[in-house]
């Protein structure tokens, strides 16, 4: 009898016919180690020889949906009302289409009674309306699904309405906190921490403890401390807030707070998980004001090896709310005394010199620790990061930049990674069977396996064999000048395509502790301990500790149970991802309409036999550019090798020269120009012809 090793996997489906819009289970053959589903030598050794030879060949995954555990997906979308095209139909008198945004979600007929009363006779006055939709019911035999119009936003192009389209569709909860909610929140304000609690706490608010974050940030959750010891060591201190006191574990805050998950961080704001008193007052670490934390304190070698460490509920007073540029300045000039002008408020316990020598000193540290980190294995991806500069009164974006992650973020992350660690084998080796812990998967194998082949095409010297290994390629293969750095971001994208999602898990559901792992950080245990205020698990990862350090019983969650809020924290975390990139979309394509055409320098990231793929340096955008956009008189595909290569032959600005010829290919750097269309919010890429100075020219732009 033959036996095939089934893999399974599950996949979130936006909308599928049948009544079945979330979740759907796929199945393939396969004969060999996979990095989703590893074959063990059993299965493997078990399989017969007909079967090892039909799973080497690519088979079509497919598969039926037999039952629906959980609906992921809200159903959602936002989109445009148009009349049916058939006037003579007996459709058209019932329904209008809805024509989704998102080109994944299927055109749905809507009930004419839920659209605006004059919508018939008026179709055009609604033509740049943004509706949200929900689909009820989607037949087998039916292109068209129905729904329910649900809400009319606004104008379409309009920072809100769209805005509001995206948090819908992406089911994220943005509504005021109910009063029961609020209830759960201190009532007598302004709130001083209890007496009973300085008994039950270390008291550390005569350290010089400060806090380093964004300059606009309001929900500050850790703080920092460096404290020279008289051997030459350093205790150096992660403080928390303790957000986990002011959230009753199977209160309605505590239940709106996990279903919540995470707070969404926006361009212009943040839709947060708990209310606004708790994120931004009580539990955030405002300078000078008593605040209660969760501490991680080290004694640390300059060098960073760790000679011990205590964990334990703190009461702190941060003596100076100092941003990454603050920092960053300090850490630039480390013998000049940095003007008091240019510095925020300190506490008088402290003095600017104290704060600045305990930046350096833990820049000092947290540089070891980086430079161990990555000889120890690790890998970094870091993809260029768009960051706006807004009107105040408009609200619409002026400008915007590259984000730098500069000396003073590493400091912070050096010190948080530490912290998450230290608590994920705390609370492991203490409950091994109830840790919440965060695992990294390692890259797909058929993706990864699809890059190695493509490097070795184009000679670039990349090694995948681990994490730290592709680090080091990408360290060591690419030079400092304008072409070689922008070949490495395009490169660092293509590494980020094979690469999973990490996940949060439950210690006791995952049985093989090898799949415990981390592949980034290239460590065993790793956890979310230090942002409470905005990610749920990470209140969780408190709550275990406490019952770790002997504060309070064990969480009342058997294991199944905190897996399932395990995965509701990646559901979300992958929605919050999500909007954040539409967010980061929406304004940028409003800046193009509203400042553009925008240049910029480009490489080209991928080739087709109609267009290419470019990467956009200075916005970090990509774009696909089309060969029928532009001024040409032919392009001609082939591939040299393997190597894909366009040939573009542009049509000649003076008719009696030849045409002038570009051979695109990957990695070529060439200039672009971003500019809107005319539908709303959407902006297309336009490549400079050779040798041109200016933007194209009237006469390119229509035959464009």
């Amino acid at each position: 009898m033959r036996r095939y090793l089934l893999h399974v996997s599950t996949v979130y489906i936006p909308v599928c016919p049948g009544n079945i819009p979330v979740f759907a289970v796929t199945t393939s053959f396969s004969g060999k180690e996979d990095a989703d589903a590893p074959v063990t030598k059993d299965e493997s050794a078990s399989m017969s020889q007909d079967t090892r030879v039909l799973s080497e060949k690519s088979l079509q995954r497919s598969a039926k949906v037999v039952y629906i555990l959980d609906k992921k997906h809200s159903r959602a979308a936002t989109g445009f009302l148009k009349l049916l095209a058939d006037k003579n139909s007996e459709l058209f008198r019932k329904y209008a289409l809805f024509s989704p945004s998102d080109h994944r979600v299927p055109r749905i007929y809507v009930p004419l009674k839920d659209c605006p009363q004059d919508f018939v006779t008026r179709p055009k006055d609604y033509a740049n309306t943004l509706f949200i939709c929900r689909i009820v019911d989607w037949k087998e035999d039916s292109n068209f699904a129905l729904g329910h119009l649900a809400k009319s936003l606004g104008q379409a192009g309009e920072i809100e309405p769209e805005t509001e389209g995206i948090l819908t569709e992406y089911g994220v909860d943005f509504s005021e906190f109910s009063s029961e909610v609020l209830d759960c929140l201190p009532q007598g304000l302004p709130w001083t921490i209890p007496p009973e609690e300085f008994s039950k706490r270390r008291d550390l608010r005569k350290d010089c403890i400060f806090t380093i974050d964004p300059s606009t940030a309001r929900d500050l959750d850790d703080a920092l401390s460096c404290k020279p010891l008289a051997d030459g060591n350093f205790e150096v201190g992660v403080h928390i807030a303790d957000v986990s006191y002011f959230v009753p574990e199977g209160s309605p805050l505590d239940k709106v707070a996990a279903e919540r998950a995470t707070s969404v961080y926006l361009v212009q704001k943040v839709v947060p998980m708990l209310p606004r008193l708790l994120c931004e007052e009580l539990c955030s670490l405002h300078p000078m004001t008593d605040k209660l934390t969760f501490s991680v304190i080290w004694t640390l070698t300059p060098e960073g090896k760790i000679l011990g460490e205590w964990f334990g509920r703190t009461i702190i007073r941060s003596c100076t709310k100092l941003s990454y540029e603050h920092a960053q300045s300090m850490i630039e000039s480390p013998t000049k005394k940095i003007p008091e002008k240019e510095l925020p408020p300190i506490s008088p316990e402290h003095t600017s010199e104290e704060v600045h020598q305990a930046v350096l000193n833990l820049h000092g540290i947290a540089k070891e620790l980086r430079k161990q980190r990555f000889v120890d294995g690790a890998l970094r991806l870091d993809q260029l990061k768009l960051a706006f500069t807004l009107d105040h009164e408009t609200g619409l974006p002026q400008g915007c930049h590259i984000y730098e992650y500069r000396d003073s973020n590493k400091l912070v992350e050096e010190f948080m990674l530490l912290a998450n660690m230290a608590v994920a084998h705390k609370t492991y080796r203490a409950f091994p069977e109830r840790a919440l812990l965060r695992r990294h998967p390692p890259p797909q194998t058929k993706m990864l396996n699809d890059l190695m082949e493509f490097c070795d095409q184009m000679g670039l010297p990349m090694d995948f064999s681990s994490a730290g290994a592709l680090n080091k390629s990408l360290t060591k293969t690419f030079g400092d000048d304008k072409y070689s750095l922008a070949r490495k971001e395009v490169l660092t994208n293509m590494c980020s395509r094979p690469m999973q999602m990490a996940l949060y898990f439950c210690s006791g559901t995952l049985r093989d502790q090898a799949q415990f792992r981390h592949y980034a950080l290239n460590v065993p245990l790793y956890t979310h301990f230090t942002s409470p205020i905005r990610r749920f698990a990470d209140v969780l990862v408190h709550r275990l500790l406490a019952a770790t350090l002997g504060y309070r019983e064990l969480p009342d969650l058997e294991p199944d149970a905190l897996q399932k809020q395990a995965d509701h924290c990646n559901d979300r975390r992958m929605a919050s991802k999500r909007v954040q990139e539409l967010s980061t979309g929406l304004f940028f394509a409003i800046l193009v309409k509203e400042s553009g055409p925008l240049e910029s320098e480009a490489m080209v990231l991928g080739v087709l036999n109609q267009a290419f793929d470019v990467l956009v340096l200075r916005y970090g955008v990509q774009k696909r550019v089309y060969c029928n956009a532009l001024p040409l008189r032919s392009h001609h595909f082939q591939r040299v090798g393997k190597k894909p290569e366009l040939t573009l032959f542009w049509e000649p600005e003076d008719l009696e020269q030849e045409p002038v010829q570009q051979v695109v290919t990957i990695f070529s750097l060439v200039e672009v120009v971003l500019r809107a269309e005319t539908s709303a919010l959407k902006y297309s890429a336009i490549l400079k012809r050779p040798g041109s100075e200016g933007l194209p020219g009237p006469q390119d732009e229509e035959e464009a």
